[in-house]
């Protein structure tokens, strides 16, 4: 069964073709280079939109020991 739905794929693509011709920008405004950066950018444009995405990663508190 796939993780990811096709609305999230085509959301992914589109960011990452922006990303390629440098006209992809963050919140702030600022150009993204980053490949990661602008997969999560692409991924949580899909969350909006109502894709099929897996849920974000819970942040671990406190250090490691």
């Amino acid at each position: 069964m796939a993780r990811y739905g096709k609305k999230a794929r085509s959301k992914v693509k589109r960011v990452m073709r922006e990303r390629k011709r440098g006209t992809l920008k963050s919140g702030s405004g600022k150009r993204v280079r980053s490949r990661k950066q602008a997969i999560a950018i692409g991924l949580s444009e899909a969350r909006r939109a109502g894709a099929k995405v897996p849920r974000r990663r819970k942040k671990s508190s406190g250090k490691k020991k």
